[in-house]
């Protein structure tokens, strides 16, 4: 997408918004808190020309939670995305932000997102470019405050042309921030940072949040989505072909990794009842199951002097592969 990387558009100055969401309130202990959607598609189907980018499609990302958007290459995810942000029509179906039009002045203030491409210019300083964002919003957060959540201190009067890539990632989420939203949308955040940096960015997000803030995000690193997302929707051939927690995904895999000791060979251990994949690193060998108690058995009965076993849950990413295997993108189409 080729969007600059704050909320859609630069919006008209207005006065402040009084029916803006407010933070949750309290709830008796195990009551279940209502959650307002607050971007949803609803049945959404969206072509271009005769290629079905999305076929029937419902998401809902609703109030105070991070709702983590995975698929593959093709699989719909920018599409989606864009229909949210008012980016695009429906060819079918409804699409609300804010339970009305996402095209609305008004629902577009309430809005920030950090897209893949910037078009930020290069020759204003981090504190300039916030300056100028920050007067775009009826009620946005102090500019120093912004610096500060996005740890950007001590870049604060450098040029954008002059950081380095992960300073200007965070001037990106931190230009989405400025404008004090209810909904940020992060489109692949933290591709290119290394893991040092994807940590501070993330503890970034999790101060601005607060709580009450709705997170839609879109990341390759599934073990983002895995520790961050409160839900998941994982995308395939422009259809919706898992929605729930992280867990619950993991659990539509119904596999078991096991982890052991063993000198198998590659072709052995695959082999063995259940495995779907095997990997080997040294003397490790890292086996991907349907049946882990067949596995174990056959394994020990072929390598007796197999050691360090270890049985676990499969993780997201396991169930991901599992999920998307026969789904490719439409006629081979590239999307983030």
């Amino acid at each position: 997408m080729t969007r600059s990387p704050t909320a859609v558009g630069a919006p008209a100055r207005s006065t402040p918004d009084t029916n803006r969401f407010q933070a949750p309130t309290a709830t008796a202990p195990g009551a279940i808190p209502d959650r307002r959607p607050v971007a949803e598609l609803v049945g959404v189907s969206k072509h271009y020309g005769s290629v079905a980018a999305l076929t029937d499609v419902s998401i809902a990302a609703r109030e105070g939670e991070v709702l983590a958007v995975l698929g593959p290459n093709g699989a719909g995810k920018t599409t989606a995305v864009s229909l949210m942000l008012g980016l695009l029509r429906p060819s079918a179906g409804q699409v609300r932000l804010f339970g009305s039009d996402p095209r609305s002045p008004r629902n577009r203030m309430r809005v920030g997102a950090m897209l893949q491409v910037s078009g930020v210019p290069a020759t204003l300083t981090v504190r300039e470019h916030l300056t100028a964002f920050a007067s775009y919003y009826p009620a946005p957060l102090g500019v120093e405050e912004t610096i500060a959540l996005a740890g950007l201190e001590g870049v604060a009067n450098r040029l954008y042309g002059k950081l380095s890539g992960g300073q200007q990632q965070r001037l990106h989420f931190a230009l989405a921030m400025v404008g004090n939203p209810d909904l940020l949308f992060l489109d692949e955040p933290t591709t290119g940072l290394d893991v040092a940096s994807r940590r501070a960015f993330w503890s970034s997000v999790r101060e601005f949040l607060g709580g009450r803030r709705t997170v839609v995000l879109t990341t390759h690193y599934l073990e983002e989505a895995d520790a961050l997302a409160d839900r998941v929707v994982v995308l395939g051939g422009g259809k919706v072909l898992a929605d729930g927690t992280p867990d619950q995904i993991k659990g539509r895999a119904a596999l078991r990794r096991v982890r052991v000791t063993s000198g198998l060979t590659l072709a052995a251990a695959r082999a063995l009842p259940g495995v779907r994949k095997a990997d080997r690193a040294g003397v490790n060998l890292t086996l991907l199951t349907a049946d882990a108690d067949a596995t174990v058995r056959a394994l020990l009965a072929a390598d007796p002097a197999a050691a360090g076993l270890e049985v676990t849950g499969a993780a997201l990413e396991d169930a991901f592969l599992t999920l998307t295997a026969d789904h490719d993108g439409p006629n081979g189409r590239t999307e983030a």
